[in-house]
C-alpha cells in the first residue's frame, strides 16, 4: 500500500498515529490514537482516560469510548460497555460515577450496554465497528 506507507513515513521516521506525553522526569505516557481523539466544543478528549474510569465501575468488563458527530459540539462522547455475567449496569448511574472522576465535558452523553465488544483476531476492540453502529442508529 504505497499511499499508506507514504503517509506513515516522514524524514525517515514512522508516524503510527499514537499520541503520547512525557513528564518532567522523562516518563512517557500513551494517550491513545490520534484518530480516536474526540473534539467536543474545541476540547481534545482522549478516550483512554474515560475508558480507564469506566473500567473501575463495578460490573464493567470492557469499555470503549468513541466520538459521535454532533451539530452543536462537533462531537459528543459515547461509551459502549459490557457487563460481567449476572451484573446489571445502569447507564445513568455509570454517568454519575464518571461525573465524580472526570471533567464535565468528558462525561459520556450516551452509555450503551452491549452483549459483547467487536474484537479483531488479536482481541483488540474494533472502534470502527462501534462508530458504524452510531452511524446506523443516528438518524
Amino acid at each position: 500500500m504505497p499511499a499508506e506507507t507514504a503517509r506513515a513515513l516522514h524524514d525517515g521516521w514512522f508516524w503510527g498515529g499514537d499520541l503520547a506525553r512525557m513528564d518532567v522526569d522523562g516518563y512517557l505516557y500513551l494517550a491513545g490514537r490520534s484518530k480516536d481523539m474526540i473534539i467536543r466544543g474545541g476540547e481534545n478528549i482522549y478516550p483512554v482516560e474515560i475508558e480507564s474510569v469506566i473500567a473501575d465501575y463495578p460490573g464493567v468488563t470492557a469499555a470503549a469510548v468513541v466520538g459521535q458527530p454532533d451539530e452543536h459540539w462537533g462531537e459528543i462522547v459515547v461509551a459502549f460497555v459490557t457487563a460481567a455475567s449476572g451484573a446489571s449496569i445502569d447507564p445513568a448511574a455509570l454517568r454519575q460515577f464518571c461525573r465524580q472522576h472526570l471533567a464535565t465535558f468528558k462525561v459520556p452523553e450516551v452509555v450503551t450496554v452491549i452483549a459483547e465488544m467487536p474484537l479483531n483476531a488479536s482481541g483488540k476492540i474494533l472502534k470502527r465497528e462501534l462508530r458504524a453502529r452510531l452511524g446506523a442508529t443516528a438518524t
